[in-house]
Formats: C-alpha cells, structure tokens, sequence
C-alpha cells in the first residue's frame, strides 16, 4: 500500500535530496536484493563489504534513483515484511536510528500484520484469503499512512461496513465503520499495581498503580460527540502522567502537565478530568494514568531460614483496611528455585488452603475470596528437596536464601485510586436515552514480597539518592 501524501511531505522535508519510492516491482527486486535473497553467493561491494553489515533490521536499498533510506524489512517464515517510514526531518546526515519515531510505528505495524498471517501460513488458500483482506484491514489500522492500531487481529473482519473514504466529509478517518441501532457506551477502568516489599530498614518498599480507561461506544452518526468524566474522592491523591487517545479533541494542558517525575504539591491537577472525543468504531484506550497511592493493598512479610536440609518459611499479609475485601481470586505463589523436588512438606495455614504444584517445586497459597475479619493470614511450614533434576526452575538471581513470594489477585468493582467513572456525568450528543455501563478493577502485576532473612538483588532495588 502507497500513501501519496506521507510521499509528498518526504520530498517536502528532503527537497533536491530525495529519493522516491520506486514502482512496486522495482522495489521488490532492490529489497530481494539487499537482503540477500537474490545473488546470494555473488559478492557485490555496495552490499557485501564489510563496512555495510547490517546490526538491525533497517535498510539502505540502491534504486535508480538513488540509496532509498531506511527501510525497514525482516524475513519470518517464508514471508517478507518491509515498509518504509518517514522521517520527518532532513536526511543528510542520517539521524539515529532512535530519533526516527516512523521506525517504532512502523515495526509495530509489521509486527501486528505478522501476528495475523503467520498462523495460516501452512495453509496457502488461508495465507491467500488473509493476505488478500489486508488492505482492507490497512483503512483501519493505517488510513493516512500514520498507524492508529497495530493489533491488526482485534479489527473488523467484516468489510461491509468499511468505506474506502467516507461518506461524510465531517467524519474523521479512526471511524472507519458505521453503527445502527440503540446507542450504548461500556468503560471500564482498569488499574494494576506493581509493588516491591522487602521488611528490611536499609531498603524502601516501592509500589506503583497504572490506570487505562477502555471505552467501547456503539453509537450512530458519522462523528458523535462524547464527553466522559474521570472523578476520586475526596483527598484522593490525583492522576498523573496521564496520556490521552488521539480521538480526544481537548483537554485541559494542566492535566496532561502533572506528573509523577515531580513531588506532589498543592498546584498539581486534581481534577475534574473531562475527556471530550469522537470515538473510534471498536474498543480503544481513551486514557492512561499513574497515581502515587499511600499505602499498597496488601502488606506482607516472607522470610526463609535454611536450618541444615530443612527450610523453615513464615509468610504474613494483611489486607489493607481500605480496600475493597471482595475478590475474584486471591493467591500467593512460593518457588523454590536451585532446588531439587519437594519431598517433604509440613504446614499450617491460618486461612486459605495450600497446594503443591505438580512439579514439586512451586507452593500455591489460595486465598480465596475474602480475607478473614481480622484481614490478616498466616503461613508456617517447614520443607525438605530431593535431588534436583533438569526439570525444576532455576534462577541466577534467586540463588541461596534470596527468594520471593509473588502475589495474584484482581478485585472488581474497585480502584486503588479511588478513580471511576460518574454514569451521569456521559454526555452525548445524539437523540435517544443511551445505555451506559461502567466498571472497574484491581489487578496485581509483578506483586512481589522478598526474603527478608537474605539479601535482595540489586537489579529489584530502588534507585536510592
């Protein structure tokens, strides 16, 4: 596929120094020829000399007309993927390859478009039929040469409703399908938590929450109007970093200047969040946000003692009062890595129930649902290994007593920032009463709770002043 308008702004930026594109099949063969595919065991000095090895996937291709630099291209499975990027600026001299943002958006095209041919690649007529609905799925992810979504497999696979240019001038190339029917809204609020907990004075437990706002709106017209509230309550701390989807129309700048780089102050932006946007057909991110919590969900506390062939592990989490006590699992995962299989294994859990995994090398804690009233559970146990074999984890940094329990768990209805999304406060301009459905979640990502009995590793430790 050809954009005559991101070729136009490239000889913009290059004047007398541009290079073009050359005709599909001249290109075909300049890259089959870069890339060694053609005249393999001839040596050719533009290519093969040493100081033109290549340590990255993009290319400086001979046309005609001159180098076509940089272009991207990688060969996977019987199939090439190559594109051109745009690089918005001069190209004597070359910019880092760093600096080129066209190389990022590009390679996650190609990726995406990998991720959706390469399972059918065994079947030629199904390599045939998806290579051939490509274009149609490009209006979608690429409609002005700029990728808007790389999850090529996500888009629409009906091409009724897909319209080559719109027939509204007024409706914007991300809406690239038609709705009929009731017009309904879903967001749902999704916040995860990443924390580090190490019961040790000398090293700082960190933990950190990203939101994203995903919003599916089903609603009729060629570019609807929506506005949709973010709100905390009251004394929450604020959304920071926060990055909005492209279809936002505006915002306020001091929304999108807080960040967490900077301490809190009393200027920082606290709402409220108005995000005013035309939607894109399918489910998009409106939003991303950060937030400096006080406290983690839950605080534990895990040590490990070796006593001879024995060892002996305590571990203890408490739910933190303010959160929601409401799961939809709850669990605590404890590996045992360097070791040989559990052999013998004796325990007493406050709460919960403990299972060992298969391969009896990795000790599951199910939680359940709730925590006890008390919100505080407990695990004692002392285990013995056998001979290790080739089968049980191994970890370079876990060595010794350094060990982790990772905590899993997701709570719904509940956001540690307190963020959600007022129902009332969805305007949209259209006629009819639209349905809107709103939820939220808690999930753990990289929960981590250290040995405190041994040495955290370094590469898990905060950057301390």
């Amino acid at each position: 596929r050809r954009y005559p308008t991101v070729e136009l702004r490239a000889e913009t930026f290059n004047g007398s120094t541009h290079v073009p594109v050359p005709s599909d099949s001249a290109f075909l063969k300049a890259l089959l020829f870069q890339l060694r595919l053609v005249d393999e065991h001839v040596f050719v000095e533009q290519r093969d000399t040493c100081t033109r090895i290549n340590h990255s996937c993009v290319y400086s291709v001979s046309t005609p007309a001159g180098e076509l630099w940089p272009v991207l291209a990688f060969h996977k499975s019987g199939l090439i993927y190559a594109c051109v990027p745009l690089v918005e600026g001069t190209l004597e001299p070359r910019p880092p390859l760093l600096t080129v943002s066209g190389l990022s958006q590009g390679l996650a095209l190609l990726l995406g478009i990998m991720d959706y041919v390469s399972p059918s690649r065994k079947n030629e007529a199904e390599l045939n039929t998806k290579i051939g609905q490509l274009r149609n799925l490009l209006i979608q992810a690429c409609p002005l040469g700029t990728p808007l979504n790389t999850e090529i497999r996500s888009l629409n696979s009906s091409f009724e409703d897909i319209q080559e240019m719109p027939a509204d001038k007024d409706q914007p190339a991300w809406r690239s399908s038609s709705y009929k029917g009731k017009p309904q809204v879903n967001v749902c609020i999704t916040e995860k938590v990443k924390c580090m907990q190490y019961d040790q004075r000398d090293v700082v437990d960190t933990w950190q929450v990203y939101g994203a706002v995903n919003c599916k709106c089903d609603i009729e017209g060629s570019a609807p109007n929506v506005t949709l509230s973010l709100s905390l309550p009251t004394n929450a701390p604020p959304l920071q970093d926060i990055v909005v989807h492209h279809c936002v129309t505006s915002v306020d700048p001091a929304m999108l200047m807080s960040t967490s780089a900077e301490p809190l102050h009393d200027a920082v932006y606290n709402g409220p969040y108005k995000f005013p946007f035309i939607p894109p057909s399918d489910s998009f991110n409106l939003c991303y946000y950060t937030s400096q919590v006080p406290v983690p969900p839950i605080l534990g506390c895990y040590q490990l003692v070796e006593e001879g062939s024995q060892i002996k592990i305590t571990v203890n989490l408490k739910l933190h009062e303010s959160v929601k006590n409401s799961f939809e699992y709850c669990e605590a995962r404890i590996p045992f890595f360097n070791r040989g299989p559990i052999a013998q294994l004796e325990y007493k859990v406050s709460y919960g129930q403990l299972d060992l995994s298969r391969e009896k090398s990795l000790l599951v804690w199910v939680i359940g649902q709730k925590f006890p009233k008390s919100l505080e559970v407990s695990l004692t146990g002392t285990v013995s290994f056998g001979t290790a074999g080739k089968e049980h984890p191994t970890d370079y940094v876990c060595t010794g007593n350094t060990a982790y329990v990772k905590l899993y768990f997701r709570i719904p209805d509940f956001t540690l920032t307190g963020c959600y999304v007022d129902q009332h406060s969805v305007q949209i301009f259209v006629p009819g009463k639209p349905k809107i459905t709103a939820s939220r979640e808690l999930i753990s990502s990289d929960y981590y709770i250290w040995n405190s009995k041994a040495p955290a590793p370094m590469v898990y430790k905060p950057l301390l002043d």
